[in-house]
């Protein structure tokens, strides 16, 4: 067992994708987290400074067209951004490992039905949906607009983790523990869900980045929190205020940037996952 561990370990040490992408979020979090710590929050208010200056000694990022501190703005806003992202992970997560799980034990009707309703749901447009639901949300909240967003998150884990149990159930260690008496939850949580660990992992870093897309493309449609900070949202007021045709790069590019740097993080990641899972698939007997 310790040697098998050992093993394990030492393969993820050497996956180069995943230690570079854990090393990207790690920076973001730490920065997420420790950032608004060493900045005024009043900053981040309209009309707080003189509107539309350029980076300074006094304002590293300039202002806005609010008159707000750009990088105080950005300090603030990374956190919300991750917490959607985060929190709308797990949900659709936690929902997509649920059903997964009930539908490859179970099989027969309860199997057809969550099946069918995860495949219906994938071919239903989301970003309609989401717009349809965030347009007539009286006032938006960032807890409120990840549940928005998990709702049409869940099928993709769904299907992964419903896959893999199906595989799983059929393996010898698992008819043995049947055969010695394990069944129903024991069965499920001690025989088949540490042996699906990985592709949990790697799921919630693929629906983590889906929430995020679908959050930021709904941000940018000016659909998200309009009385909280986000990176979205500051996309959003940038090209609102015609950020880009003023020549305001400094309203518009930190962002892009904060967000291109959480998706690469993210992607590089969810390839070092996918790369791990399916040689630790290949090499299972």
């Amino acid at each position: 067992m310790g040697s098998a561990l050992s093993f394990e370990f030492g393969r993820l040490a050497s996956n180069r994708a995943l230690f570079a992408g854990l090393l990207v979020l790690l920076l973001v979090c730490v920065l997420a987290l420790l950032g608004p710590l060493f900045v005024d929050d009043a900053l981040a208010r309209v009309g707080a400074t003189m509107p539309r200056q350029p980076p300074s000694a006094q304002h590293w990022l300039g202002t806005d067209g609010q008159g707000r501190d750009m990088l105080t703005v950005m300090l603030l806003a990374l956190p919300q951004t991750l917490k959607i992202g985060l929190v709308a992970g797990l949900i659709s997560l936690s929902v997509g490992v649920a059903l997964g799980l009930v539908s490859g034990f179970a099989g027969g009707w309860i199997d057809n039905i969550i099946r069918v309703g995860s495949d219906v749901m994938m071919t239903i447009p989301g970003i309609a949906i989401l717009v349809l639901i965030a347009a007539n949300v009286r006032v938006m909240t960032v807890g409120l607009m990840a549940v928005i967003v998990a709702t049409l998150s869940w099928m993709v884990a769904t299907r992964a983790i419903r896959a893999q149990t199906l595989s799983l159930r059929e393996r010898g260690y698992i008819q043995v523990a049947r055969l010695n008496g394990t069944k129903g939850l024991k069965l499920i949580f001690v025989e088949v869900l540490p042996n699906l660990l990985p592709f949990i992992a790697a799921s919630f870093v693929i629906t983590v980045s889906q929430a995020m897309l679908a959050t930021i493309g709904l941000e940018a449609l000016g659909l998200g929190p309009q009385n909280e900070l986000t990176l979205g949202m500051t996309i959003y007021w940038a090209q609102f205020y015609g950020a880009v045709i003023r020549g305001m790069w400094w309203w518009w590019l930190p962002p892009i940037l904060a967000i291109s740097l959480i998706f690469i993080g993210l992607m590089m990641t969810s390839i070092g996952m996918d790369s791990f899972v399916n040689k630790r698939l290949g090499g299972r007997s």
